[in-house]
């Protein structure tokens, strides 16, 4: 397994929509192994794909309350097939937007369907927490990040913060 680097805002390849995987072959399954360990080192609940660069449509995910134990799960072609109500999950990050979070309405309960580790069709129902995450990484898949789900003042204030830090980091070299 490695590490893989994370993308961060502003790369505009965090807003390319991904492409279906044709084949869960040995090349995807090192992809998700290398995704976990990089997850985890992180650490975070989720990764996409788009976030480390990568065009497969998948993500691996964790929300258990024992991070320790290295377990994930994997989504690949995910889609939402249907949702219910809304939530406010509140002080929402990415491991690709760093050191910001925010308030973000999410669906309540969300119903995704996509494959497994094995290629098997799965249909999940997930509410709170875990509906949040799959939202989540659903919108990196599709070249959406959770600032886009703020405010435009916020994201404003956002992205001149990160343009300013990126000015000063170019005049240092």
């Amino acid at each position: 397994m490695a590490l893989l680097e994370i993308i961060k805002y502003p790369d505009k390849f965090l807003k390319h929509t991904a492409t279906p995987v044709a084949e869960i072959n040995d090349e995807i399954l090192q992809l998700i192994e290398d995704m976990a360990e990089t997850m985890y080192d992180e650490p975070g609940v989720g990764l996409a794909a788009t976030q480390v660069g990568r065009d497969e449509r998948l993500f691996v995910y964790n929300i258990s309350d024992n991070m320790e134990k290295c377990e994930y799960d994997v989504l690949i072609n995910p889609e939402i097939i249907s949702h219910e109500g809304v939530k406010v999950i509140e002080k929402e990050g990415c491991l690709s937007v760093p050191d910001y979070k925010a308030n973000v309405k999410r669906f309540a309960s969300v119903t995704v369907s996509g494959l497994n580790l094995k290629g098997e069709s799965v249909r999940i129902e997930v509410q709170d927490m875990m509906a949040a995450v799959f939202q989540h990484e659903i919108d990196h898949l599709n070249g959406i990040l959770f600032i886009e789900h703020i405010s435009a003042l916020k994201r404003d204030m956002y992205k001149r913060r990160i343009k300013k830090k990126l000015r000063k980091k170019a005049k240092k070299k």
